[in-house]
């Protein structure tokens, strides 16, 4: 009996090598998996939006007469959308990323990484205070203290540009087989915010600390970051991809090469600004700008321009406020926010109505008014008006404003087809 039983194991071992067995695909089509089990991530900071239907458009009067903003019936699909405005910490992170970056490249900190491209080497710690160091540094990062007013060595925020490659989608698909740099625009950034709008911007008026110290003190790192144009709210958006990916990728981690952080199109800022809630005039719902007690909610210019009866002279934190019922923080008011449409007042009745998006390649040649660029939400010295979720405002891409900032979203596929987002 036991020579028998010795006998069947060695049959059965034969057969399964041979892939007779339970292994393989036994002669069936059953896919080739990629191997990985995959999870749709969810971006920290991050919410998620929904797909469904909604009715863009004047929720109430245009009592402007701009006739931009007319009713039509569109298919969204589900993103991720920061839960706040960019803040200034948040900024500082992508500042401090640049700075660092060029100081490394000045060092000659690279290695060699699996392609045998040259690449930073994070692991090299920066030796700020050593005197070779900052030698060397002065060149490309520094103000000597000997020509600026404060009699100390500054960063020099000229010096503060950030470079990437931006694809042309349009001219690719439309010239197949063109050559790399043929459909790369490429784009030189200085990162650093405007600090000066805060006088610039407020003729016969005192602002100077707000200059001096909203970007720079900690007391404001949860306040909205301003004083960044269109270009820099873009390059904010390529850096946090970049950062995403080397993340991912270093880690062996699944990775979505078409998922990229951007500026929200005014279509999708608007149906996440609604919160689901279709034809409301407001985030919250409406038609008032207080609730039940008397309080406001959100801050802007309310009444006869008191500023500040809202809780707020100028900005407030980001999280400030009760968020929509999609769980996002000031879509109306504290600042207003740049969008990666272009402005035209036909705009609604051209797009398509599942996904509407209007891409834009501006060149510096451009017209001015082909360089202007939808901004929603209101700000801070907005009247109510302009807190409207249907509202429509611009301004031009290379204008810094105290009171526009941003806030990026992220699509990731699985979630959005079926409405079911990852569990954070």
């Amino acid at each position: 009996m036991r020579k028998i039983s010795l006998n069947v194991l060695a049959i059965a071992t034969v057969v399964a090598a041979t892939g007779c067995g339970s292994s393989g695909p036994q002669g069936q089509l059953v896919g080739a998996s990629n191997g990985i089990n995959y999870a749709a991530p969810v971006p920290l900071g991050m919410v998620y939006v929904p797909s469904g239907v909604m009715i863009i458009g004047n929720s109430d009067q245009d009592v402007r007469a701009a006739f931009d903003a007319e009713n039509r019936t569109l298919q969204m699909t589900g993103f991720y959308m920061d839960a706040t405005e960019i803040t200034n910490a948040e900024y500082r992170q992508f500042t401090n990323y640049v700075r660092d970056s060029i100081a490394h490249t000045a060092l000659g900190d690279f290695k060699d990484d699996d392609m045998g491209n040259q690449r930073i080497d994070w692991k090299k710690q920066i030796k700020w205070k050593d005197q070779d160091v900052i030698d060397q540094l002065e060149p490309v990062l520094y103000v000597a203290a000997s020509q600026n007013m404060y009699g100390v060595r500054i960063t020099d925020a000229s010096k503060m540009v950030y470079h990437y490659d931006e694809i042309n989608y349009d001219k690719a698909v439309a010239t197949p087989g063109l050559a790399k740099d043929q459909y790369l625009n490429s784009r030189n950034i200085r990162i650093y915010p405007d600090t000066t709008v805060w006088v610039r911007q407020f003729a016969y008026s005192y602002n100077d600390p707000m200059a001096a110290q909203y970007y720079w003190s900690p007391a404001y790192d949860r306040y909205p970051v301003v004083g960044v144009n269109y270009y820099q709210s873009e390059a904010f958006c390529d850096w946090r991809t970049k950062t995403w990916r080397d993340y991912r990728s270093e880690r062996k981690m699944p990775l979505e090469q078409t998922a990229v952080f951007r500026l929200p199109n005014e279509e999708q800022w608007e149906w996440a600004a609604r919160g689901g809630r279709q034809g409301s005039p407001y985030p919250w719902g409406g038609p008032y700008v207080i609730n039940k007690k008397g309080c406001y909610l959100a801050n802007f210019k309310p009444n006869k321009g008191s500023y500040s009866a809202d809780g707020g002279l100028y900005t407030v934190r980001a999280d400030a406020y009760w968020p929509n019922d999609y769980g996002l923080y000031n879509m109306a008011g504290n600042v207003a926010e740049w969008t990666s449409s272009p402005y035209a007042n036909n705009a609604y009745g051209i797009v398509s109505d599942i996904n509407p998006n209007i891409r834009q390649d501006i060149k510096e040649s451009d017209p001015q008014w082909l360089k202007r660029k939808v901004v929603r939400g209101g700000s801070w010295k907005d009247v109510s008006y302009y807190l409207m979720n249907s509202t429509r405002d611009y301004e031009y891409a290379d204008t810094a404003k105290a009171y526009i900032g941003f806030r990026s979203v992220i699509t990731f596929l699985q979630p959005s087809m079926n409405n079911r987002p990852a569990r954070k």
